[in-house]
């Protein structure tokens, strides 16, 4: 397997973003930014990690380092089906 491109690297793109989603702001002040982020993140790498697992919630809790029941307790918050 090969080594990932730093110049690409998911810190990178989130960076990216932040800067765009900054420029678009205009002054405007935001809150909440924590929180934003990481349910644009989290909820689309659950779904991810779950899918590659066929949906098994043990596999996919083991995955993503966390316990099942929190796992149970995120796909209920970001209503995640099959």
């Amino acid at each position: 397997m090969s080594q990932p491109d730093p110049s690409n690297s998911l810190s990178k793109q989130v960076t990216q973003t932040l800067e765009v989603y900054f420029e678009t702001l205009q002054d405007t002040q935001t809150c909440d930014l924590y929180e934003m982020v990481i349910q644009q993140v989290e909820k689309p790498l659950i779904e991810f990690v779950l899918e590659k697992h066929n949906h098994n919630q043990t596999q996919t809790a083991q995955t993503l380092g966390i316990n099942r029941n929190t796992l149970r307790k995120k796909i209920q918050k970001y209503n995640i089906t099959k």
